[in-house]
């Protein structure tokens, strides 16, 4: 997986359809995650509607409900639906990691949609779980977590819980294991804090 260290906000986008050359770039992962069954009808359409529900979310406020869709878009529960499937098929994380990638062929239409992606991943964090959360983290766009990083489950603590962990013994080593219970205690406290997130965060706080 390529990392980015980018750690930025993504520029905002109204609304369009998908140009010929964005579809171009986009059709090989929406096929690559199409469920087994009967085939979509109008995916580039389908996903026209998920991006415009995504263009149309705005900082602070909740995002839109599915009935908010235009008729045009058709059924919104039609379209929810055919979000979820690819939520659970893994495309909004595949798509995030390409946006990382500079070197991917069509890297440069890819981040035209990078606001729509990230919203759009941001929408399905219910079916991705702390590991969604952790690859945007990861990965630095911060318009794909649903608040603040410090405010979420944090997967990555191996180098804080080593620095802690080594501070303890050595404090143990030197003044006996009376005096590591105390401090210990209060870190083990707080990385477990870290590690689970908040399990509420003030709409105010979304990202953009």
């Amino acid at each position: 997986m390529p990392l980015n260290p980018r750690r930025r906000y993504s520029p905002e986008r109204d609304w369009e359809p998908l140009s010929a050359d964005e579809w171009a770039v986009l059709s090989p992962f929406v096929f690559r995650h199409a469920a087994a069954g009967r085939p979509v009808r109008d995916p580039r359409a389908r996903l026209g509607a998920v991006f415009w529900m995504a263009a149309n979310t705005k900082p602070g406020r909740a995002p839109p409900p599915w009935a908010a869709l235009p008729p045009a878009f058709g059924k919104p529960d039609t379209v929810s639906r055919q979000f979820r499937r690819w939520a659970t098929a893994g495309l909004w994380p595949r798509l995030l990691e390409a946006l990382a990638d500079p070197d991917r062929p069509g890297a440069a239409i890819l981040r035209r949609l990078e606001s729509w992606i990230c919203h759009a991943f941001r929408r399905a964090w219910r079916l991705l779980g702390v590991q969604g959360t952790a690859l945007a983290r990861r990965l630095g766009f911060l318009s794909a977590l649903r608040g603040p990083s410090w405010l979420l489950p944090d997967l990555d603590l191996s180098e804080l819980v080593f620095r802690k962990l080594r501070a303890a013994m050595l404090r143990a080593r030197e003044h006996g294991l009376r005096a590591l219970l105390p401090g210990f205690l209060r870190d083990y406290r707080r990385l477990l804090g870290i590690a689970a997130g908040r399990r509420s965060i003030p709409r105010c706080l979304a990202p953009p």
